[in-house]
């Protein structure tokens, strides 16, 4: 279950590589999300999230935009700290949806995920 971001990207060259060497690749990831994407190299179990593709692109902006803006140091932190909290209660809100999911958690346990 990776997280979405520069982890996944890190993370698809790993599943890439295990799926050459013949393993069945499942990975579980929210439907909205910046980069985690279907792919022919491993099946995708998606779930719902109560926010959309928009909002999470606003909140990673805000992020983005508050780290890289000039300017007064606290102002550039506030900033910063606002977008960085928007985008944590999504990732948080993700996984509590993850794990309300009751049929998803079923299918998991029952292919020893």
């Amino acid at each position: 279950v990776p997280a979405d971001g520069s982890h996944w990207l890190g993370m698809q060259e790993v599943l890439d590589s295990l799926r050459q060497k013949g393993h069945e690749v499942v990975v579980v990831a929210p439907e909205v999300t910046l980069h985690i994407k279907p792919s022919k190299n491993f099946v995708m179990k998606m779930y719902s999230v109560p926010f959309t593709q928009k909002e999470l692109e606003k909140a990673f902006q805000a992020f983005f935009h508050g780290s890289f803006e000039e300017g007064w140091g606290l102002k550039r932190f506030l900033k910063m700290y606002t977008g960085m909290k928007t985008l944590t209660d999504c990732w948080v809100t993700s996984c509590e949806q993850l794990l309300q999911n009751k049929e998803l958690i079923r299918y998991l346990e029952e292919s020893k995920f």
